[in-house]
């Protein structure tokens, strides 16, 4: 019997650590922040859910005087299958990533399971083995339901060690751009299209210029710098920084750190309105950006989006650009032509008409290749250059990317995220293939707060 205990207490330690890795992950998607953590609590309800409450309702069971050490064992492997089973086949989208930060908050948790645990054995070293085993299951199980209390309390228990190491990365990038200064920076943010847009500004500007962007989604504070001490090279001509915001101000410490010369805001819309409350609050973050130029500077702005087209820029000089709303725009683009092939159109402003073939498609398409062709004419990239990158830009993975079946089946995948925008844009790409059937595939938006 006593082999029995033991077992149930060994796999009672492995749903804790799986437990453990499963909210270590949210807590990296929420930035390792506790009050963002916090939210994402009260708004799933992960604290009361099923399983978890399952899982009190045997603790407290297994705690009657009347119910045998055996029963209580029982119940106690009955609750840790039902857990383990969820957690281990469970599918994430963005699973954790074991970042050195990671280990070190998961070894503060550790530390603080193992410290409980060996007090119970301390306190309880004269009981018999089964009653001890017992315990220390019943306890485990303890450790998993306040699972959240524990990564908390080590993710503040750490704070003051992380932000003395993030210190020291943030000077150290700081002193390798000081080292640079003839680097050209540009940064690049918005509510959706800044990822795309970074990329076709690197294909075009590469033509000329020795050119590092933040990889990946790269968006950060922390982002940023680990790009500067790991991919920034010397011999580099210019860096284009992608900028993420989740709360006002986040934009803001990411220009302290790079001091661009030249922004593109791509769009203003309703994402993230969960954090940031109203779009209002959404505009001002993403002009931080703009703010944040130099007098000598560019900015250039979407005025298709009206919380773009209705901000005053009178900071730096205002390049704005369109495809719909044209009105006040000094870019535009004409004669857009779709075909299973791609694009063809015209860029139209500052006297100067150059007329591109792209394979991407969608009109958010046309509008992130119009900023990235500003930047680049900016910079005199010449226009034979231009057109030859536009031509060969690849798409984008899951950002309006056209994929063809051998069956003969055309899917337009646009499954990165989804807002009310950016769908708009993927149904009017659809609506313009007019043979055969047409599907629509999604999950719906999230992060938009009450909308």
């Amino acid at each position: 019997m006593t082999i029995v205990f033991f077992i149930v207490f060994i796999l009672a330690l492995i749903n804790v650590y799986a437990e453990y890795k499963r909210i270590l992950m949210m807590l990296q998607q929420n930035s390792y922040r506790n009050e963002r953590y916090m939210k994402w609590l009260r708004v799933s309800g992960d604290s009361t859910s099923g399983v978890r409450l399952f899982a009190m309702i045997v603790m407290l069971l297994s705690l009657i005087d009347a119910v045998p050490a055996s029963m209580g064992e029982l119940f106690i492997l009955i609750a840790t299958a039902v857990s383990s089973q969820k957690l281990f086949k469970a599918k994430y989208k963005k699973p954790l990533v074991f970042t050195n930060r990671v280990w070190r908050i998961f070894a503060v948790m550790t530390t603080i399971s193992i410290a409980i645990l060996a007090l119970i054995v301390v306190f309880m070293w004269k009981l018999d083995v089964q009653q001890m085993l017992f315990t220390l299951s019943l306890t485990s199980l303890v450790l998993y339901i306040c699972s959240h209390i524990i990564v908390l309390a080590a993710n503040t228990i750490l704070r003051p060690v992380e932000k003395s190491i993030n210190k020291k990365y943030y000077n150290d990038a700081a002193r390798i751009l000081a080292s640079m200064p003839d680097l050209k920076i540009i940064g690049i943010t918005g509510s959706y299209g800044k990822t795309s847009t970074k990329h076709y500004l690197h294909r075009i500007l590469s033509e000329k210029y020795d050119v590092m962007m933040t990889p990946g989604s790269y968006n950060t504070t922390l982002g940023v710098i680990r790009t500067i001490r790991e991919y920034l090279k010397p011999y580099n001509e210019v860096f284009i920084v992608e900028m993420g915001a989740k709360q006002q101000g986040d934009i803001k410490e990411i220009c302290d750190l790079v001091h661009p010369s030249m922004g593109i805001v791509t769009a203003v819309g309703e994402q993230h309105l969960e954090s940031f409350k109203s779009i209002e609050n959404v505009q001002s973050t993403k002009f931080e950006l703009v703010d944040a130029l130099p007098s000598d500077g560019l900015a250039v702005v979407n005025d298709d989006f009206p919380y773009v087209a209705n901000r005053v820029v009178a900071n730096v000089e205002c390049c704005r650009y369109a495809v719909n709303a044209t009105e006040n725009a000094s870019y535009t683009a004409k004669n857009i032509q779709y075909d299973e092939y791609g694009t063809l159109f015209t860029i139209v402003g500052n006297g100067r008409e150059l007329t591109l073939h792209t394979r991407l498609v969608g009109e958010c398409n046309i509008s992130n290749l119009i900023a990235a062709v500003i930047i680049a004419m900016r910079l005199d990239v010449p226009e034979e250059k231009i057109r030859y990158a536009v031509e060969k830009i690849e798409q984008v993975e899951h950002r309006l990317n056209l994929k063809r079946t051998p069956g003969g089946v055309t899917i337009i995948d646009d499954a990165f995220n989804s807002n009310p925008t950016g769908s708009h844009m993927a149904m009017d790409v659809l609506a313009r293939f007019n043979k055969g059937q047409r599907i629509v595939i999604t999950p719906g938006m999230i992060e938009l707060g009450d909308k």
